[in-house]
């Protein structure tokens, strides 16, 4: 489904403005803790600059997290177009992941 579109049927238009505020708060869930989490595992004790290891650190454990992220959000999608499907629904349009 385009988010974009602009369709005249205010229900419509209202379940999009839905979905695109869902998969903002997702993106900042997923911001918040990806923060949390690397930081206090590749950051021990704070100081004014990031010792090359923090910094690798923090780029691998942002990358997993985020692959991870995405494999389980191409699974769950999956899961409910799959579920719709079998309900006669008509599928799941995504959440902006």
């Amino acid at each position: 489904m385009d988010l974009n579109n602009t369709s005249s049927d205010p229900k419509t238009q209202v379940m999009n403005q839905i979905r695109q505020e869902a998969a903002l708060n997702n993106a900042r869930a997923l911001i918040n803790k990806l923060n949390g989490h690397c930081f206090d595992r590749c950051i021990p004790s704070p100081g004014t600059s990031l010792s090359r290891k923090e910094e690798s650190c923090l780029s691998s454990c942002l990358e997993k997290y985020m692959g991870m992220w995405n494999t389980v959000s191409r699974v769950y999608i999956a899961q409910i177009q799959k579920t719709a499907g079998q309900a006669g629904g008509g599928g799941f349009d995504g959440l902006g992941v």
